[in-house]
Parts: structure tokens; C-alpha cells; sequence
């Protein structure tokens, strides 16, 4: 089961609960980020990648 607490962090300026990752411009899903070879953000429901220079 995935652990639903890494996800999100409290923001104390405006009081509120934000997602930490992507939302999928496609199925507004959330997108994992995977670090190698270079970097991408991977849906894992449409399957929509977005490939970045910048490590995590």
C-alpha cells in the first residue's frame, strides 16, 4: 500500500495541504518522478512522459 503522507506537505504561509508531485496534463493523475537515466515524469494510467535534464 502506498504511503499517502509522502505525497502531500502542509503549507504553514497559507494553511493548506499541497501535492509535492505532477499532475498528468492528460488524466489530471498524479506523476511519479523517476530518476534515471536523466529524468522523467511518468504517468503510470495514460502512460504520458515528460523527460527532464535535472536530477531529484
Amino acid at each position: 500500500m502506498a504511503e499517502r503522507h509522502k505525497l502531500y506537505r502542509f503549507d504553514y504561509s497559507t494553511g493548506k495541504i499541497v501535492l509535492k508531485n505532477k499532475k498528468c496534463p492528460r488524466c489530471s493523475s498524479v506523476m511519479a518522478f523517476h530518476k534515471s537515466p536523466l529524468g522523467r515524469w511518468q504517468c503510470g494510467k495514460c502512460n504520458y512522459v515528460e523527460f527532464t535534464s535535472e536530477k531529484r
